[in-house]
């Protein structure tokens, strides 16, 4: 088991009123942007993909404890919120996306009092899945697999990608970019739940 080394945060962690919500507008653009920077950064080094958010508030992610300032869970779910939106619509370029409780997205915003809402787990998209299928075809071409066929669980879990990026991933974030692939012409998913295979063109 590799230890992973500790995160590296960047100098505006420690810079208190980042924690606060600026009442500038341009000032709250620039401290989303960092805050979304931030996140997925945080979830690139720990491999993370899903951010359940009531357990990552209590986290040095979004809790500096050298300072004693924290994003609450309403604050934290503002930032995921902007990362949700695209561009143009003044947002964070869709780098999260609400995970509902059947495990899809989620565009309900209702919450009940215990705040166990919808709103509560978010995939972190510190590669969007399109991105993730330009990453597998690089790695289906430069390994000559082109034309054969892999279980998801090899590509996830299997020895010849133990290099790769996409080693270890979650299942639903594979199956969402070999989704793309399909899309696009350069794969064929089939078989059953959980037994799923992958053909590369």
């Amino acid at each position: 088991m590799t230890t992973i080394p500790p995160f590296p945060f960047p100098p505006t962690y420690n810079f208190p009123p980042f924690f606060t919500p600026q009442p500038n507008t341009t000032t709250r653009q620039s401290q989303l942007e960092k805050w979304s920077s931030l996140i997925q950064s945080w979830c690139r080094h720990h491999h993370q993909y899903r951010l359940p958010l009531i357990e990552a508030v209590e986290t040095p992610l979004f809790h500096n404890t050298a300072l004693r300032k924290r994003l609450d869970l309403r604050d934290a779910r503002e930032v995921i919120d902007w990362m949700t939106k695209s561009e143009e619509e003044g947002g964070g370029g869709r780098r999260a996306e609400w995970i509902s409780d059947s495990g899809g997205a989620s565009s309900s915003v209702s919450l009940n009092g215990a705040g166990q809402g919808p709103k509560t787990v978010a995939w972190i998209w510190w590669r969007r899945p399109e991105e993730w299928a330009d990453v597998l075809v690089e790695w289906v071409e430069s390994t000559g697999q082109r034309g054969s066929v892999l279980t998801v669980y090899e590509l996830i879990h299997g020895e010849g990608a133990m290099s790769q990026e996409f080693h270890g991933m979650d299942t639903d974030v594979m199956l969402r970019s070999l989704n793309v692939l399909v899309k696009r012409g350069r794969a064929q998913i089939f078989g059953g739940e959980g037994q799923e295979g992958v053909k590369f063109f």
